[in-house]
C-alpha cells in the first residue's frame, strides 16, 4: 500500500497539470482518478470536494513559487534587479517545459474570478504575496540607486506582475516565449531610467 502522502501528492500533481491545460470547469474528478488509478474514496479522504482539491493545487503551486522567489531574491551575489529578473526567467523556463500553457494563477483567475468569490480572493492573495516579495527587492534597488530615488517600489512590483500575466497569456496564445522575453526586456530597461513607465512621477 502506498503512503497516504504519496497518494495525495499524485492527485495534486495530476490535478495541477489538468487545471493548467483544461481549466477548472473542464477538469473532472473522475478524469483525475482515471489518470492516477486512485479510487474515489481515497480522493475524498484527502479533499472535501472538487473546489477544495483545486484550492489545494493552488497552495502547492504557490509553495513552488515561494521556493523560487526565495532562491532568486536572496542571492546576495547579484544586484537586486538581476535577482528579480532571474525569478521571472526561471518561471519562463518552467513555462517552456510545460509547452507554454501560461500561468496557473492567471488562467484560473480569468476563468473563475467572475463566478467564485472564493477563487477570486485566493488568487488575488497569491498575486499579492508575489508582489510583496518582489517589492522588497525593488526597494533595495531603489536604496542602492539602481532605480530612481522617487520610484514607488510596491507599484513597480505590482506593475511587473500585471505585465507578466498579460505576457503569459500572449505566450500561451502564440506558443512562444517571445512575449515574455519582450516584456522583461522592456520592463528592466525602463526600470533604470524611464520613471513614468514604471510608476514614479514623470
Amino acid at each position: 500500500m502506498q503512503p497516504a502522502h504519496s497518494t495525495k501528492q499524485r492527485l495534486l500533481d495530476v490535478g495541477w497539470a489538468m487545471l493548467l491545460a483544461r481549466g477548472y470547469h473542464d477538469m473532472g474528478v473522475q478524469a483525475v482518478l482515471a489518470a492516477t488509478g486512485i479510487p474515489k474514496g481515497s480522493f475524498y479522504h484527502h479533499f472535501k470536494d472538487k473546489e477544495d482539491f483545486a484550492l489545494q493545487v493552488i497552495d502547492q503551486y504557490m509553495r513552488g513559487v515561494h521556493e523560487g522567489l526565495g532562491v532568486c531574491l536572496s542571492d546576495q551575489a547579484r544586484a537586486p534587479l538581476d535577482r528579480v529578473r532571474s525569478f521571472f526567467e526561471m518561471t519562463q523556463e518552467s513555462y517552456e517545459k510545460e509547452g507554454y500553457m501560461g500561468c496557473l494563477l492567471g488562467g484560473l483567475g480569468q476563468e473563475m474570478s467572475g463566478v467564485s468569490e472564493v477563487f477570486r480572493r485566493k488568487i488575488e492573495e497569491c498575486f499579492s504575496e508575489i508582489v510583496n516579495q518582489v517589492s522588497v527587492c525593488l526597494e533595495e534597488a531603489r536604496r542602492r540607486g539602481d532605480i530612481p530615488a522617487d520610484s514607488d517600489s510596491r507599484r513597480m512590483a505590482s506593475l511587473l506582475v500585471d505585465c507578466w500575466e498579460g505576457a503569459a497569456l500572449r505566450s500561451r496564445l502564440r506558443g512562444s516565449p517571445a512575449p515574455l522575453t519582450a516584456m522583461l526586456d522592456f520592463y528592466f530597461q525602463a526600470a533604470a531610467g524611464r520613471r513614468s513607465v514604471l510608476g514614479a512621477p514623470a
